[in-house]
């Protein structure tokens, strides 16, 4: 398949409100032409993230992560290039041809798979075939509002009910499998995987259908729970349930409510806490923690209140605080699920217990030196225990202040925790350093940066600019690729930053990402002086570079001494005719 035409790349592109598509992710406030916030990408307390709309940009001053509107959603989302430009064109009623795409075109078959069967199960569940299911939803209290609001269906006790529905739809029986609604028969021919059940639909951020969970209805039927599996489309390790109905609500009151079932995270969208997500079948894992990361940065577990739910919380807690995450619980009563105490206590009761959660490190210190704790090798082990959870908060403070709490509730010296939370530390996979993009060291670098930049916001530079002497001033690195790759599109056409990234080196790249976002300071107020500046420097460092090197050439017994001394005396002359630089150039 071919890839994405240009012009419908641009297309996306102008239709596409860079500062809307950002703000639904993180708080963006305008500072000038740019917006900052914190940046969705690592953790930190002081905004560093910038958008500039007007060039279609963002950059992070502190991890050094940039780019334009399809990067960002690339990253965010974790998607393609193709796949982003997709989902960004699909928002705009933009159409892109079925021949294109690569790897993203060939992910459409399977969204499509599944968004035909997740119509077809909510079609049936309104029928007779799907009074079984009806009956079972009535009895654990959702009507049929809720039904259509998440598009709950059901899935008749037949073999080959997705087959059909799929060929109905166009669908072949082997993307059905690769999307895994489909098993194949030993003896040929393919059959459905969710059978007699109540069917859950597992969206993705944007909404797309990417699986199914199904519940049993019936007597005996096991397993209870069955979820269709992995595929490129559906990640169990970073997929929660609830997405789309979630994701205002986060970003409103900056917390995600994390719970263990899909009834569970129905039960407090009735309940009013829409900002609630389940995991689907899984543990929370670090790559859900990273997904929660990037909207918000407090997350309330509320998990089953039997020893299994207590336990889930601190496999949680592994997960969730290495990624800085602001982690409190909600406990409920013994025995209790989060649907369960809705039906019992009802709603203004769940609402108070989710508000009311405590930090969750505290709880399972209380849990670890609670009752039966008393004597000095007890206590010792339940240092131990806690001491790897201390060790995966990544902020010192926050350690710290927990190693004198642990301290104090063992009834020992703060130093005897910290030893322990060193200990476990060193016996913990290291976390993955942040990538920082080497910096400008020498003189150099940074002048040639002023340049980048000033053409980058003055393109008529390029005008003044002679390319081949430039070519030969300049070293070999990401600043000349760049400059050179902005010069080129100058020469076509407006200058258009954000298009420039796609055939750029990281190096370069993180450059132009930086220098997109940066305002527009009085600096560059006088670009065509900017550029004399900066070539007559070069100009003069190429000169002493080669006076130099005559220099050592002289050690030479073979060279011609008169002729070199001659060549010296040439660039000592060109030297002494040209001005001194100004001074905002760096020496």
């Amino acid at each position: 398949m071919g890839r994405i035409p240009d012009e419908i790349i641009q297309k996306v592109r102008d239709h596409t409100d860079l500062v809307e598509l950002v703000g639904r992710n993180i708080s963006l406030k305008r500072t000038g032409r740019s917006y900052t916030g914190l940046c969705p990408f690592h953790d930190e307390k002081t905004p560093s993230f910038n958008v500039n709309p007007e060039r279609g940009s963002f950059y992070c001053f502190g991890c050094q992560e940039g780019g334009d509107l399809f990067s960002f959603v690339m990253k965010s989302e974790n998607l393609t290039f193709a796949e982003a430009v997709r989902s960004l064109a699909r928002e705009a009623g933009i159409e892109i041809p079925v021949t294109a795409g690569g790897e993203a075109a060939s992910l459409e078959p399977l969204y499509a798979a599944n968004a035909a069967l997740a119509e077809r199960y909510a079609e049936v569940l309104g029928g007779s075939e799907g009074a079984p299911g009806s009956a079972y939803l009535e009895q654990r209290g959702l009507g049929a509002p809720t039904c259509l609001e998440f598009g709950i269906g059901f899935a008749p006790d037949r073999w080959d009910f997705a087959v059909a529905a799929l060929r109905e739809a166009r669908i072949s029986a082997e993307v059905g499998e690769r999307a895994g609604l489909l098993a194949p028969r030993k003896s040929g021919g393919h059959y459905d995987l969710l059978r007699g059940r109540v069917i859950f639909p597992i969206q993705d951020v944007r909404g797309r259908v990417v699986a199914f969970g199904g519940r049993a209805v019936s007597e005996g039927q096991e397993p209870k729970y069955l979820n269709t599996p992995e595929s490129p489309v559906f990640r169990k390790r970073e997929a929660f349930y609830g997405f789309p109905h979630a994701l205002e609500s986060i970003r409103r009151r900056d917390r995600a409510v994390v719970v263990e079932g899909y009834f569970d995270r129905i039960a407090l969208h009735q309940a009013g806490v829409e900002e609630a997500l389940a995991t689907c079948g899984t543990a929370l894992t670090r790559e859900h923690a990273k997904n929660l990361r990037r909207r918000t940065r407090s997350v309330v577990l509320l998990f089953d209140g039997d020893a299994a739910g207590l336990r889930a919380v601190r496999r949680a807690l592994e997960a969730l605080l290495p990624e800085g995450l602001r982690v409190q619980m909600a406990r409920l009563p013994a025995g209790d699920d989060p649907d369960s105490f809705l039906q019992r206590q009802g709603a203004e009761a769940l609402r108070e217990l989710v508000d009311a959660a405590e930090p969750a490190l505290d709880f399972a210190i209380r849990q670890t030196l609670g009752e039966g704790c008393e004597t000095p090798w007890q206590k010792a082990d339940a240092v131990a225990e806690i001491a790897p959870l201390l060790a995966r908060l990544p902020s010192s403070v926050e350690r710290g202040d927990y190693c004198r709490r642990l301290a104090l509730f063992a009834g020992t010296e703060a130093r005897h925790v910290e030893e322990a939370v060193r200990a476990a530390s060193r016996g913990q996979d290291a976390r993955d350093a942040v990538p920082v993009q080497a910096r400008r060291n020498g003189p150099e670098e940074r002048n040639l940066a002023q340049l980048v930049r000033a053409m980058i916001e003055h393109p008529s530079l390029v005008e003044q600019l002679e390319i081949s002497e430039f070519r030969q001033l300049v070293a070999q690195g990401p600043l000349t690729e760049l400059a050179l790759a902005v010069v080129a599109a100058a020469q076509e056409g407006p200058l258009r930053p954000a298009s420039l990234a796609e055939d750029l080196s990281p190096e370069a790249r993180a450059y132009l990402h930086e220098f997109s976002v940066q305002e527009q300071t009085s600096q560059f107020e006088n670009a065509s002086q900017t550029l004399r500046d900066t070539l007559n420097w070069l100009r003069k460092q190429r000169r002493r570079e080669q006076q130099r090197e005559l220099t050592a050439s002289l050690r030479d017994p073979g060279v011609d001494a008169v002729s070199v001394l001659r060549e010296k005396q040439k660039l000592v002359s060109k030297q002494a005719s040209t001005s001194s630089p100004p001074s905002r150039l760096i020496h």
